[in-house]
């Protein structure tokens, strides 16, 4: 029989890769068709990417793959956002 903390961190991994599947692609996708990111908050993307970063690092440290795998999407979806925002800004 599954125990609650095993079913809480399933559902937590599922949820938050959710998230960055649905949310952040949308924004990605809406960023690379306007060529700008106006209207995107750097600080909180920025944010976010060090935040899944550390995540990551501490999953790592601690051999928790649920955690690495949930945080590292993160990295992914974050950091191609906070790559749009610097390329687009520079282009100005």
């Amino acid at each position: 029989m599954l125990n609650f903390a095993l079913i809480i961190g399933f559902l937590t991994t599922v949820l938050s890769i959710l998230v960055k599947v649905v949310g952040f692609p949308d924004q990605i996708r809406k960023n690379y068709k306007r060529k700008s990111t106006e209207g995107v908050s750097t600080s909180f993307y920025i944010l976010s990417f060090l935040v899944y970063l550390l995540w990551t690092l501490h999953g790592i440290l601690q051999k928790d793959m649920v955690i690495v795998f949930g945080q590292g999407l993160g990295i992914i979806t974050t950091g191609a956002v906070v790559y749009q925002i610097f390329l687009y800004r520079r282009k100005k």
